[in-house]
């Protein structure tokens, strides 16, 4: 495809996984809307439906960023192919590592929906499998360590090649940079002070969004370098 191609598909893209993304958070908010183990079980049970279409979400979410991989992989290996092969990477990475969950929400509900005729599973085993199934995950997503990384070295290859405004560019090194260093040391445990929740991606979706639109509409310039 050429490069004009690429940046399209990946405008669209952008704006397709963001939306999807939140679109998945609020059905997902019904089910772990209470506190304690055995309410969001029963969460599980009443809002099954919407948790299958957050699984058929994730699983798009997974394919947004393998696209986005390879089409700004297309659109930068020329200024730099190796560093373009590592943002690739990172981005593919992000998206295998955000399907995890899915085995966890299709156990909890079948779980929840096992109900007590034959072959349903003792209390023991039912508290058992609730347990190991509701464990406390990571305070950050690892998939989001991948996305910032390979954003940050996308945001520096569109710089360094002029091929988008130079304010976008700079954008996306700060907005996806502030990502990569923050979110590694939440991770880890260490206090980040104001750079949690919705303050540290706020950048990055303002980011996200010209870049999106400036692809859709103007496409990229030729490379600096070429």
């Amino acid at each position: 495809m050429t490069r004009n191609r690429n940046a399209r598909i990946a405008g669209f893209t952008y704006l397709f996984y963001a939306a999807i993304g939140i679109c998945g958070d609020l059905l997902m908010r019904h089910a772990f809307g209470v506190e304690g183990d055995v309410a969001i079980l029963a969460r599980f049970g009443e809002y099954a439906t919407e948790v299958r279409i957050d699984i058929l979400i994730k699983v798009l979410e997974a394919f947004s960023a393998f696209v986005l991989a390879v089409t700004l992989y297309g659109i930068t290996r020329d200024e730099d192919h190796e560093l373009a092969m590592l943002a690739l990477v990172c981005r593919v990475a992000e998206g295998v590592l955000g399907t995890l969950s899915i085995p966890v929400y299709l156990g909890l509900v079948w779980l929840a929906k096992a109900g007590v005729g034959p072959g349903a599973p003792d209390i023991a085993t039912t508290n058992a499998l609730r347990t190991f199934l509701l464990m406390p995950e990571p305070s950050v997503p690892l998939g989001t360590i991948f996305f910032a990384v390979g954003s940050t070295i996308f945001s520096y290859l569109l710089l360094r090649g002029r091929m988008v405004p130079v304010s976008i560019a700079w954008t996306g090194i700060f907005a996806s940079g502030l990502l990569a260093v923050a979110l590694p040391l939440e991770l880890a445990g260490f206090p980040t002070g104001p750079l949690t929740g919705y303050y540290q991606w706020l950048p990055a979706l303002v980011f996200q969004t010209m870049l999106a639109l400036w692809l859709l509409i103007k496409g990229v310039a030729t490379p600096a370098t070429l």
